[in-house]
């Protein structure tokens, strides 16, 4: 261990947020391979940017590792199939969020073969990881589907001095990037200082919130790696308090430095990466094999036996909750109780961002029951950005762009801490979500 390394306190404190209960159940549990199911259902879209097209027709052999769908579009990344065996449809599939996508349905041969294909490729430049990065598929595996080879350009006339690695992981039940430090530090390693000598970057920081000792003892020893004969790769513990984790949130926290709307970290200096995004690319440059799986916490009261899967991308959501023994559940969400969607229909599949599988019954599932406003400020007091939210839910019934403008409503996160606070019930996630849509619409 080096001598003289130090864990960094926060360099900014964000206010707002809220105290939530961790329910961190599967944190100890390790990771099980779930057994592939009989179909697949890929769906083309599963990344912020233009979806993807099926470069495949029915009846198409396909192995683990094939390309099955890509664009030309530069903010997007390549679907492969997480099976081998056949194309039996080409289909379109209604997402949580009610847009229609196109999707691959593929029926496994049970055999999981590998793409003959498949080889580790040759990176020694920042144009080898950039390409590295697309050809993977890799997206935000923190939730966001953010394009990783996007994410990683450097821009000529801004530089980066900063990586910053997200462990926070602050939603309730969740604890997939949790098991990725327990059970792939080396990759975790070997990712972070990979792309600190790609890119040329003069520090990195890793945040890990203080709920997390074993995982804050696994990051400081690849903090503390001989590899960083410069000590400039550091551990910070961030205090617990939602939403720690969110992108905004955490470059504050560990650079003091405010990301303005409509800009990428980037533009600031700063590159955020996913725990698990940055272990994974690492495993991709040593073996090739693109982003076919994704471990999901699956958790909630309707659940009897919690576990931390890895489940190939397109399984139904049915059939993971068949393997932890859901009886019935009232609510499903794809993600965590905060920033998930609540799912309709169960036959839809696993995303590449997907971290949870979250059923509810009873009480959990039901929302607060909704009253009148009372104009106690506690959505305000609550909002990391200092957003107004009551305010922004009277404006919306009769939307005036200039006010809603006014109000800022397109720096809202979505972190749900508003509507956690209201002891009203109001659901001002929603309402901001729908300002947020009259702001698009009206091209302003």
């Amino acid at each position: 261990m080096k001598k003289g390394e130090s864990i960094l306190k926060p360099a900014g404190r964000v206010k707002g947020g809220a105290r939530l209960p961790h329910n961190k159940h599967t944190a100890e549990m390790e990771s099980v391979i779930l057994t592939p199911p009989e179909k697949v259902v890929i769906s083309m879209s599963q990344h912020i940017g233009a979806p993807c097209e099926p470069t495949v027709k029915v009846g198409d052999r396909v192995y683990v590792g094939t390309v099955i769908g890509d664009t030309d579009a530069f903010v997007s990344a390549p679907i492969h199939s997480s099976v081998s065996g056949e194309v039996s449809e080409i289909t379109t599939i209604r997402m949580p969020a009610g847009n229609e996508v196109k999707a691959v349905v593929i029926t496994s041969d049970g055999e999981m073969t590998p793409d003959p294909e498949i080889k580790p490729p040759k990176v020694e430049t920042v144009e080898d990881l950039l390409t590295a990065a697309r050809a993977s598929g890799l997206v935000g595996l923190g939730g966001a589907g953010f394009p990783a080879h996007v994410k990683l350009k450097p821009s000529p006339d801004k530089p980066l001095d900063t990586l910053i690695i997200n462990g926070a992981e602050c939603e309730p039940f969740i604890t997939a990037d949790y098991r990725e430090c327990m059970e792939n530090p080396k990759d975790i390693l070997g990712g972070i200082y990979l792309v600190k000598k790609l890119l040329g970057i003069e520090r990195v920081i890793i945040g890990v919130e203080d709920n997390k000792p074993k995982a804050i003892k696994t990051l400081y020893e690849i903090a503390s790696n001989e590899q960083d004969v410069d000590d400039k790769v550091k551990l910070m513990k961030l205090k617990s308090r939602y939403p720690q984790g969110a992108e905004k949130v955490l470059i504050y926290s560990a650079t003091k430095r405010k990301l303005p709307l409509g800009k990428l970290p980037s533009d600031i200096g700063c590159i955020v990466m996913n725990i698990t995004s940055i272990s994974f690319l690492y495993r991709y440059i040593q073996t090739g094999m693109p982003l076919v799986t994704k471990r999901i916490t699956v958790d909630g009261n309707a659940v009897k036996e919690p576990k931390n899967l890895i489940v190939p991308i397109g399984t139904p959501i049915s059939y993971v909750l068949e393997q932890v023994k859901a009886e019935n559940p009232e609510k499903v969400l794809m993600g965590g109780p905060m920033m998930g969607i609540a799912v309709y229909d169960t036959s839809l599949p696993i995303l590449k961002q997907n971290n949870a599988i979250l059923a509810f019954n009873g009480k959990q599932a039901k929302s607060k029951p909704i009253t009148d406003c009372i104009r106690c400020g506690r959505c305000m007091r609550a909002c990391p950005m200092g957003l107004t939210p009551a305010a922004v839910d009277f404006a919306v019934k009769n939307p005036k762009i200039d006010e809603l403008n006014a109000l800022n409503v397109m720096y809202c996160m979505e972190c749900g801490s508003c509507a956690f606070a209201c002891p009203a019930g109001k659901p001002l996630t929603a309402v901001m979500r729908l300002a947020k849509n009259e702001v698009r619409k009206a091209g302003k």
